[in-house]
């Protein structure tokens, strides 16, 4: 077994191969991960073999490729499952060690001015120690740390050996230079904050020039993507009308390009962005933290005579209704902060317009093509709660990111007057700032009650949730515990905060053109499908051809429902890299399919 695995490492390559493995955070071993491989496509081509012989047995022919003779199809769908399962799983580590050298060096600037923040009070481990521990702030950065952490406290490691092995394997080459100028500051007992604020600036250059690259990744995929899956159909109608003028059928050779190629094809262009890209994440954390004035304070469990289990009833019942009353006060609110109330929302609409569809009256209304109305119909009642839920929350926490640094310039302009930042936050909430008011006021209140400052800030970021947000109150959170000199802090925070600002404009703007191209694309789509079956038709109505005209728009339809669905999806993972933002494109797209073919096309 070891000589058949060295001969796999000699004969792969696999010493870049583990590398990659390391780098994509995958815990095999490179020779077990190819045997794996192997493994799994074998038994993957043995499955495809014995379905082909069962179908044999069964005497059922299915050609998907009709032009070809059967046996040729077998065998070459055969070479293209067992090539692409390959070549797939073997790229597969190489592309999320790709994917996360891209977040990790946008985020890492933000990380570093964490880093900066802490390093006046704690020691270079406590530091690593605390970014690992904040995943949903610095992401990618946050797990490279954790590594670091669990090298020293599991494996036994020193801190400098642990981050020596770190800078080895991350696949981000920036990161591994952070860690060997800081391991050089470590040794020589030089002043970690003075290295973080110089890093500060420099990777906020190089995460301008790693959004750069990947913005130009991006334009290259959309370029892609509206040659092979936008201009491909128009060229597959072409094919459809052409041949059915000449009276041949072509619908058996389309169908395996219109049902299978064109979802697949889509889907892989949307996973590879979505490893590749960087999301703008909207979602609500709900971590529960033990806040800082009650960290001594512990119940037995154990201990009957303690607990008072009538108490914990009437305060859980308490809590409840606090919560019902929460809801009722704001149901919008409480709506958009979960998106799984959209999701059930969106699926008792979806059954209802089912319900419609199975008494007839989507027949009554679009008798030509009833199911293909139909399926347009039930996906847009499908997404329209979950759109309402995104869009709604993407709104307001746009407007919140937008207020922030205002905010925090408040404070610091308070701070320098001699007030404290518990008297700031009490003065700012009596002010009118926007959406951001109802927030400071919650803060404010929460702090008369006898929350301390720090946790009261803490319950703030935790109700808006975004990542932005939560960098920046963190920052101020971590200074006004460990400093009353708050203005650098605040300072640090705001701009990072606007760099973050700037480089999501700066992605938004290449992003909308594409989007924009995706819509136009479509557009010319459903403008040459028109064309097709009306003007181009009709000129042919003087001649003796047996033209199907029913059955082609039929086809175009089908087509139009799969494009559009997939297009609005790619057109929100350009903007957002999210696929809950595509899902409004996928329903323009759609509602104007259904308008085309079952409204404005008449048979």
């Amino acid at each position: 077994m070891n000589l058949q695995n060295n001969f796999l490492i000699s004969s792969l390559n696999t010493e870049e191969f583990q590398k990659s493995l390391k780098a994509a955070h995958i815990p095999v071993p490179a020779a077990e991960y190819l045997l794996l491989l192997i493994l799994g496509t074998v038994l993957a081509g043995m499955n495809y073999i014995l379905i082909v012989n069962f179908l044999i047995l069964l005497e059922i022919e299915i050609n998907p490729i009709s032009f070809l003779p059967l046996q040729t199809t077998a065998v070459l769908l055969f070479f293209v499952l067992v090539l692409g399962i390959f070549l797939f799983a073997y790229m597969y580590p190489q592309t999320i060690a790709t994917g996360r050298k891209t977040k990790i060096e946008l985020e890492l600037p933000y990380a570093i001015t964490y880093m900066q923040a802490l390093s006046t009070t704690m020691t270079l481990f406590s530091i690593f120690k605390s970014v690992a521990e904040n995943k949903d702030l610095y992401g990618e950065v946050s797990e490279e740390c954790g590594m670091i952490v669990r090298d020293v406290e599991y494996f036994g490691d020193d801190l400098l050996t642990a981050m020596r092995n770190l800078q080895e394997y991350t696949p981000s080459p920036n990161f591994s230079e952070l860690l060997n100028d800081l391991a050089m500051v470590f040794k020589t007992g030089g002043s970690m904050t003075d290295f973080f604020a110089s890093k500060s600036a420099h990777f906020r250059e190089t995460a301008m020039q790693e959004l750069e690259n990947t913005l130009k990744t991006m334009e290259i995929m959309a370029e892609i993507y509206v040659t092979a899956f936008v201009a491909g159909p128009i060229a597959i109608m072409i094919m459809i009308v052409a041949q059915n003028l000449s009276g041949q059928s072509t619908i058996d050779l389309l169908e395996p390009l219109m049902y299978i190629g064109l979802p697949i094809g889509a889907t892989a262009m949307i996973f590879l962005l979505y490893i590749m890209m960087p999301p703008d994440s909207l979602s609500v954390s709900k971590k529960e933290v033990a806040q800082a004035e009650y960290i001594d304070t512990n119940i037995e469990k154990d201990n009957p005579e303690i607990i008072d289990d009538k108490f914990l009833k009437n305060l859980q019942a308490k809590k409840q209704a606090i919560k019902i009353k929460s809801i009722l006060r704001n149901p919008l609110r409480y709506y958009v902060s979960d998106y799984q109330y959209g999701l059930v929302f969106g699926m008792l609409l979806a059954f209802v317009v089912l319900l419609l569809h199975m008494n007839g009256f989507i027949a009554e209304i679009f008798p030509d093509y009833s199911f293909e109305a139909f399926i347009c119909i039930m996906l847009i009642a499908f997404m329209l709660p979950i759109t309402f839920a995104y869009e709604a929350r993407n709104w307001y926490l746009k407007r919140f990111e937008s207020q922030l640094p205002g905010f925090l310039r408040e404070i610091s302009d308070m701070k320098d007057m001699g007030m404290t930042l518990q008297s700031a936050i009490h003065i700012i909430a009596q002010s009118k700032i926007g959406v951001l008011t109802s927030e400071v006021k919650i803060a404010s209140e929460e702090i008369k009650m006898g929350t301390s400052v720090s946790g009261a800030l803490y319950k703030l970021e935790e109700r808006i949730g975004l990542v932005s947000v939560k960098r920046a109150i963190s920052l101020v959170i971590k200074a006004s515990e460990i400093t009353d000199h708050l203005r650098e802090i605040l300072a640090i925070a705001v701009g990072d905060l606007e760099h973050y600002l700037k480089m999501k404009n700066e992605r938004f703007g290449v992003s909308f053109i594409y989007v924009a191209i995706i819509y136009l694309s479509y557009g010319i789509f459903l403008y040459s499908a028109y064309q097709l079956n009306v003007s181009f038709v009709e000129s042919f109505k003087d001649f003796d051809i047996n033209f199907n005209l029913a059955a082609n728009i039929s086809e175009m339809f089908h087509i139009s429902i799969i494009l559009g669905f997939f297009s609005g999806i790619m057109a929100g993972q350009l903007s957002s890299n999210n696929i809950l933002a595509g899902l409004k494109h996928s329903m323009v797209f759609m509602a104007a399919s259904l308008v085309l073919f079952a409204v404005i096309i008449q048979v």
